[in-house]
């Protein structure tokens, strides 16, 4: 039975399945507002820091469905989380620290959790997916996001037996390594969008987050820390990303990597793995005798995919993305700006540091610190200069956040 035939299930019976979603700001009610005309499906509980938000995603919703839902809002996620009309949770936070404080909370009421924050999954997901595991409920990531929507195609070729060689996405434009609210806001008001959630598509902390996400979903790695980030069309995505010795950049295969010129693409670029199968692809994809294809969708619909998996969360038990147990990469917090010894250094989408992405092992040689750990009283312990990676003995992280202290254990449980 498909996904949609059991939506109409829950549906015929009168029984939806009831969601509750953390973060009503651009993702959230985009989310929302879809889930209104979802068979067997309806928002129960919104929360936000601003109770207008979730207030103003709630009247979306009604306004929408085909019957009004009595939704409970409040600035406290606790409330959505713990109501009994609420079976799974979605969130859309985007914040570290209040992933890390939700993804306990929901894992304590017992209750699937469904993310639209990468940010948080980069930087503590192993651990949670063991927790989550243990306590027979799903821990997800979200149908729509780049990393979930290449894992699914990654996954297509693995199934058919292909050599996958590289997988990622493509980006809207050129990082801009120094972004900040500040040089975000003109253009972020224009997209109603957050200062700080713009900054970092613009610094590149969330292409490097995503493509963490992605490696360690399916095991690729970086070629090179943070990656080429070449600028192509989709036929010079194959021919750009090849051996060096091809003409290409790469030093090897089994990457992750992101494009400029392609967004909002998503590929794998794939070998036949012997020559019926190589025969078959040059005719069927059209594109002449060639010894790498290039699959790709040419969309990814973001926070409007979510129902899908939180559907398959409920429905089946089932994810859309999950890490394959300990880290294989890591996205590193690299200084943005001079940092002055005695300074409180602000986290993603802010003005003191940006992603970028490395593997786990040159992480640990490099003592290097996770750019979700970046967050609260977070003092540089000495001066830091622009473009230069942070290191544990070059800062403090902040003793009183759930979000380090998660991380803490989480490197203990997967240390060699």
């Amino acid at each position: 039975m498909t996904l949609y035939q059991q939506l109409q299930q829950r549906e015929a019976a009168d029984n939806p399945i009831k969601v509750g979603v953390i973060g009503a700001g651009q993702m959230g009610f985009g989310m929302i507002s879809q889930i209104a005309g979802i068979p067997g499906m309806v928002v129960t509980g919104i929360s936000d820091i601003k109770l207008e938000n979730a207030n103003r995603a709630k009247d979306s919703f009604n306004a929408n469905s085909k019957k009004p839902v009595d939704i409970l809002t409040s600035t406290d996620f606790k409330e959505i989380v713990h109501c009994d009309n609420v079976e799974v949770v979605v969130d859309a936070t985007g914040v570290t620290e209040v992933g890390a404080q939700l993804a306990l909370e929901t894992l304590v009421a017992k209750k699937h959790l469904v993310l639209l924050n990468v940010e948080i999954d980069v930087t503590i997901g192993p651990l949670m997916k063991k927790l989550y595991d243990a306590g027979n409920l799903v821990y997800t990531g979200s149908d729509g996001d780049e990393p979930a929507v290449t894992t699914g195609l990654f996954e297509f070729a693995k199934s058919m037996g292909m050599k996958v060689l590289v997988a990622g996405k493509g980006k809207n434009n050129k990082i801009k390594l120094e972004a900040n609210p500040d040089t975000a806001k003109e253009e972020a008001e224009s997209k109603h969008m957050s200062p700080h959630m713009l900054a970092a598509f613009q610094d590149g902390t969330k292409t490097m987050a995503e493509m963490t996400l992605l490696s360690n979903a399916t095991g690729l790695i970086p070629d090179i820390a943070g990656m080429h980030g070449i600028k192509a069309d989709v036929d010079g995505t194959v021919k750009e990303l090849d051996l060096k010795s091809n003409g290409g950049v790469l030093d090897k295969f089994g990457v992750v990597e992101y494009v400029d010129g392609i967004a909002p693409s998503v590929f794998v670029i794939v070998e036949g793995q012997n020559e019926g199968v190589a025969n078959e692809m040059n005719y069927l994809l059209k594109k002449g005798d060639r010894k790498h294809h290039i699959l790709y969708r040419p969309f990814h619909l973001a926070s409007l995919e979510t129902p899908l998996t939180i559907a398959k969360a409920v429905l089946n038990h089932d994810h859309a993305i999950v890490p394959l147990g300990a880290p294989v990469s890591e996205t590193i917090a690299v200084a943005k700006r001079d940092i002055k010894a005695g300074e409180v250094i602000d986290g993603i989408g802010g003005y003191s540091v940006r992603g970028s992405i490395e593997t786990h092992s040159d992480f640990v040689a490099n003592n290097h610190v996770p750019i979700g750990c970046i967050t609260g009283q977070t003092i540089a312990k000495k001066d830091i200069k622009n473009g230069q990676a942070l290191t544990n003995d070059s800062i403090e992280l902040d003793p009183n956040s759930v979000v380090v202290k998660l991380r803490q254990l989480q490197d203990s449980v997967f240390a060699k």
